[in-house]
């Protein structure tokens, strides 16, 4: 169909674009399909509200913290639309045929009547995302007076032709969403009163009645959080549902989400990464949302787990292509590559300023570790107090006689397996909790119980350039504290 004669005589009926979302969301309801694929954990929360707000055809606020999917949620909303709907050819605001708004739209329509020429827009097209900053101006969102139209078309400053639309008309019968509204100056966002409840358009004296069809869709960081601004009362009252995000609430759900969202080369893909390092990765940011040295208000974005996973397994893949090999596994020393996306994603409070990111970053890789060992073996503290025996007894004896180990991240495969087979017990222990995984599993768990005993104080831990140092704990207090004395020593002398 190319014209409008033709759109007629097909049958259609124009929608309002929220009647359009409403009906089509019917349908996916009734067929059991929520419609929005790739959104992870929000299936029992979010979802229900947002369908909601859509069945009550209401203008839509997303309010969360960082890194909770708000802008793909709203870009998703377009699956919601019909694939294509017919506007008119040349319209700036790609007037319904059978309903339009503007001057073009209604003049062409008068004078061409059913010969008016049609197109059909794809769904696609219909979305316009906003983000706002302080430089947004009215002009940007509603419009403004084009005075080189005025002159090159010889019109007057009163007629409606020498207006040059902004963002919002452009989008009628679209998806339009503004991110992170609070950052929006009060003034710019006083001029969307009148679009959401009057459908009016103020620009420069003129007073239009524009029935737009827009659905909004805002995004927003919590109120308390923002320094930067907030939502005027006037306009959050305008807004009919807001909806509450939340970060996963689950380590299995967020490890989900990572899988889903790392992106991985075909080649990168092969290097094997056992659960246990996918799941130490989901535990690091579930820690920081806990810490004391991490501002609760600004939150741990999604995007830290995904950052972390990539930059894992790609320190993996480093040490792999360094040594000639020609596989390798992920293992509890590739955390140090980790530290770069921990620290670029994180605020800190005073405390957290004062340890430093890098020191708080190995701070909660620690703290994942001490939280999941207690998930796959027994807890060093109950073990202390067993009658039965301590399983790390052995393990904690050898240290205690003054030996140490180093793991290193650049370590061959022989090399790395050289090192953990030197300490007595700790192979067999990880046999007898776990004794039905492959070799390489059974590597990465030894490792994980020596960096776990640490966390726990049972042997000390200590950091070099390009690895870890294991060796007694009591030996290593006694090092420190003689070495204190000898500074103190040297600063009296």
């Amino acid at each position: 169909m190319t014209t409008l004669g033709e759109l007629k005589k097909s049958g259609y009926k124009s929608r309002s674009i929220k009647e359009e979302l409403r009906e089509n969301l019917i349908k996916r309801l009734k067929s059991k399909d929520l419609g929005f694929e790739g959104i992870i954990g929000f299936e029992d929360t979010v979802l229900p509200d947002l369908q909601t707000a859509i069945l009550s055809r209401h203008n839509i606020l997303l309010l969360g913290l960082r890194g909770q999917a708000k802008t793909r949620i709203a870009r998703l909303m377009v699956n919601l639309l019909d694939e294509y709907v017919p506007y008119i050819v040349g319209s700036d605001l790609y007037d319904d045929p059978l309903n339009p708004i503007s001057w073009f739209g209604k003049h062409t329509v008068e004078t061409l009547g059913d010969d008016t020429p049609i197109a059909w827009l794809h769904r696609n097209d219909r979305y316009t995302e906003k983000l706002a900053t302080p430089d947004v101006t009215v002009a940007d969102l509603i419009g403004d007076v084009d005075p080189i139209k005025a002159a090159t078309q010889k019109l007057n400053y009163s007629d409606e032709r020498v207006i040059h639309f902004g963002l919002i008309p452009r989008a009628h019968r679209s998806i339009f969403v503004i991110n992170e509204l609070p950052d929006l100056q009060a003034r710019i966002q006083v001029a969307l009163f009148n679009i959401l409840q009057e459908k009016d358009i103020q620009i420069r004296g003129f007073k239009l009645r524009l029935p737009l069809d827009v659905q909004f869709v805002f995004t927003a960081n919590p109120e308390d959080y923002t320094n930067r601004g907030s939502i005027v009362t006037p306009l959050k009252d305008r807004i009919e549902s807001q909806i509450l995000t939340h970060y996963p609430k689950s380590v299995e759900i967020s490890r989900k989400i990572t899988q889903q969202e790392a992106a991985l080369t075909d080649e990168q893909r092969l290097i094997e990464a056992d659960g246990l390092v996918k799941d130490l990765v989901e535990q690091i940011a579930f820690e920081a949302r806990n810490s004391e040295y991490i501002d609760k208000k600004s939150g741990v974005s999604a995007r830290l787990t995904i950052s972390a996973y990539e930059n894992l397994v790609s320190h993996a893949e480093r040490r792999m292509l360094l040594n000639d090999e020609k596989s390798t596994f992920v293992r509890i020393t590739d955390f140090l590559g980790v530290i770069p996306a921990i620290t670029g994603k994180i605020e800190l409070v005073y405390e957290g300023e004062l340890e430093g990111p890098a020191k708080v970053a190995n701070i909660l890789i620690g703290k994942a570790i001490r939280t999941l060992l207690a998930t796959y073996f027994p807890d060093p503290e109950k073990m202390k107090k067993s009658k039965t025996g301590n399983l790390y007894a052995e393990i904690i004896n050898w240290f205690s006689a003054g030996n140490t180990i180093h793991i290193l991240d650049h370590l061959t495969q022989k090399e790395y397996e050289k090192q953990l087979n030197s300490v007595p017990g700790l192979k067999d222990l990880v046999k007898k909790i776990h004794p039905s995984l492959s070799k390489n599993q059974h590597l990465l768990l030894m490792e994980f119980v020596l960096h776990g005993l640490a966390e726990f104080s049972l042997i000390s831990k200590g950091f070099l350039e390009t690895g870890f140092e294991f060796k007694d704990m009591f030996n290593s207090l006694f090092t420190a504290e003689f070495e204190d004395d000898e500074e103190d020593y040297d600063d009296n002398y």
